[in-house]
């Protein structure tokens, strides 16, 4: 069962900016998670971790080829966690996914993620 939704994927340029936003497919909020994580895979590789935000926005995690780059934020009201992606990559162009732990710890590895959404995909292109 889907209960992450994620969108604002698309194609753009070298050096463009994007916004992913993840909410939940079903009743359950965002808040009622501990860590919220965006991870990044393209075809052959595995599933990569390249951010996250913990419960309060208490704590926030950038793998390094995104570090000056992205920024995640969370809005309660909204029921959102955005990923802010600017001065895009050619290699930043992969399956964006969005997923989700009651873990009361955060980690980068994918098998600690309970809940996902189904992908938005990223293209950058000139």
């Amino acid at each position: 069962q889907v209960r992450l939704v994620e969108s604002g994927g698309g194609k753009v340029e070298p050096g463009g900016s994007l916004r992913l936003t993840c909410t939940t497919a079903t009743p359950r909020l965002l808040i009622d998670y501990y860590t919220i994580a965006w991870f990044r895979q393209t075809p052959g590789k595995e599933r990569e971790a390249i951010s996250y935000i913990t419960h309060g926005e208490a704590r926030r995690y950038y793998t390094d080829s995104v570090k000056g780059r992205f920024t995640i934020s969370q809005d309660n009201a909204a029921n959102t966690v955005a990923l802010q992606m600017n001065n895009l990559k050619p290699e930043d162009t992969a399956t964006y996914y969005c997923a989700a732990t009651t873990a009361p710890f955060p980690q980068i590895s994918v098998s600690h993620y309970e809940d996902w959404g189904q992908g938005t995909q990223v293209f950058v292109s000139s």
